[in-house]
């Protein structure tokens, strides 16, 4: 479907058979917030309908609001947070408001999968589903946070709160921040506040749990964004995978354009691509203009900046075997909202039919003015790997 539309669709079929879908919608920029909801959660029934997709195949979704506090309670009780009976659906709603289309209060991420082995969902809490299938437990985390409507804030507190959370869902199903972890979000309320206390905790709570400079860390993106709690300045998703083989894992970067995140003192990885039997997913953390120095390049150029963002992304991919066109969706991060009109060409002439979505998130440093991320899909043969 056109991007145009408001929708945008790809899917990647393996070897074995199963099916993966990512969809980027955007409501209609017509009407107040309800209005919007009842045009996205309409669009997202179309579109899987005319893809043919399965609703009990939705695995993730992420909904993007211009206003969490107003608007994150009525999202939660709609149906985009929901499933059919006996397939509980992952979903994270995030304040970042749309930028692609001027007036949109809300978007949506969502990933499908369909066609795959016979598998079991269990809902461990309000915040954790397990999808397991073919010996694999899919653990997707969302909206973990504080709920602190009150009180002292402290970004310090509340990231320990956050992991402790996800440590706890890990750590009962027998699974390990270091062995299992993939992917993770961080949100902060005020990024250019907050980052600091939050990355120095992550750090301490890593050295913990076994990761350091000398085994590994985990993808992932901090940005600016907010959770339906006042006084929360501090929340996360997350993506694990119980049973993940060490055989499964690589860790990407092109040391001749970027350098490693801890020569700046912070504690992710660039991307993780994960193997499976018939394919791999590589998970590409927030990545913006930065050199092998670890220092902003272009400053001040929006365009520029974007353009040095996907060619880091692009070695990357190059890095795990492959480009930028295997992106199966894109999320692009701006500070300034009025930079949007001229980034979303941009990014529209530079990768024609990947789905993507642009929200407002300032990153970590102010100098920076656009980041990216996303997930990959290439086609493998290694059987020796479990199967997806």
């Amino acid at each position: 479907m056109p991007h145009d539309s408001g929708t945008t669709v790809r899917s990647f079929t393996g070897a074995n058979g199963a099916t993966e879908t990512f969809l980027c919608l955007q409501a209609a920029p017509v009407g107040g917030f309800h209005d919007q909801l009842r045009d996205l959660t309409a669009r997202y029934a179309a579109t899987q309908e005319e893809r043919g997709l399965d609703p009990s195949g939705a695995v993730f979704r992420r909904v993007f609001v211009s206003d969490a506090l107003n608007q994150a309670d009525t999202v939660a009780a709609s149906a985009l947070a929901r499933g059919p009976a006996g397939a509980p659906v992952a979903v994270s709603i995030v304040q970042q408001a749309p930028l692609s289309v001027p007036g949109t209060k809300l978007g949506l991420l969502a990933y499908h999968v369909d066609g795959a082995a016979p598998e079991a969902r269990r809902q461990l809490s309000p915040h954790h589903i397990l999808i397991e299938r073919n010996g694999l437990g899919h653990l997707w985390s969302t909206r973990l946070c504080a709920h602190a409507d009150g009180g002292t804030v402290s970004a310090a507190a509340q990231t320990e709160q956050v992991f402790a959370d996800l440590l706890d869902a890990l750590e009962g199903q027998g699974g390990r921040l270091d062995a299992q972890c993939v992917r993770t979000w961080l949100y902060m309320k005020d990024v250019d506040v907050f980052y600091a206390d939050m990355v120095k905790r992550r750090g301490e709570i890593f050295a913990r749990h076994g990761l350091t400079a000398d085994t590994h860390y985990i993808a992932s993106t901090g940005i600016e964004g907010a959770c339906a709690h006042r006084c929360d300045v501090v929340a996360m998703d997350a993506y694990s995978v119980l049973g993940l083989r060490s055989e499964q894992v690589r860790y990407l970067n092109d040391f001749d354009r970027l350098c490693a995140t801890k020569d700046y003192q912070v504690t992710f990885e660039r991307a993780t691509r994960v193997g499976f039997a018939d394919r791999a997913h590589m998970f590409i953390s927030g990545t913006a203009s930065i050199d092998r120095f670890g220092q902003v390049v272009h400053k001040g150029d929006v365009l520029r900046q974007l353009d040095r963002a996907l060619e880091n992304v692009g070695a990357l991919l190059a890095d795990g075997g492959g480009r930028l066109q295997d992106m199966m969706h894109l999320l692009v991060y701006l500070r300034d909202p009025a930079d949007a009109a001229v980034v979303e060409r941009r990014v529209a002439a530079a990768l024609p039919g990947v789905p993507r979505l642009m929200v407002q998130g300032a990153v970590c440093r102010p100098d920076w003015l656009v980041e990216v991320e996303g997930i990959a899909a290439v086609g493998q043969d290694a059987p020796a790997l479990p199967s997806f």
